[in-house]
């Protein structure tokens, strides 16, 4: 199984995680910074930045990115409950 590497900036913290894992899951594991409502996609309250490796996360799905345009997201922020590491290096911090 690929593995990733998650980096938290506001915790200073790099994990290794299995592919497929939700940043929102090893966010709460680590105790960064993320917030979270609904765990559904639906509320936008894990608004979150990608710094780097937008390209090592899954698609979002439609109903992200409606929840993304009706939270008025920058081009470079995901839902953390939504999207997943697909492998590589990813870099977030909250939205």
């Amino acid at each position: 199984m690929p593995i990733g590497k998650l980096t938290f900036e506001d915790v200073a913290l790099t994990v290794s995680v299995p592919e497929g894992t939700r940043i929102i899951e090893i966010s709460e594991k680590v105790g960064a910074g993320i917030t979270y409502g609904c765990r559904e996609g639906e509320c936008g309250t894990c608004l979150t930045r990608i710094v780097d490796g937008e390209g090592n996360l899954s698609d979002p799905s439609a109903l992200e990115l409606r929840v993304l345009k009706e939270n008025l997201a920058g081009h470079n922020d995901r839902l953390a409950c939504q999207c997943k590491v697909m492998g590589g290096d990813v870099t977030v911090r909250p939205g």
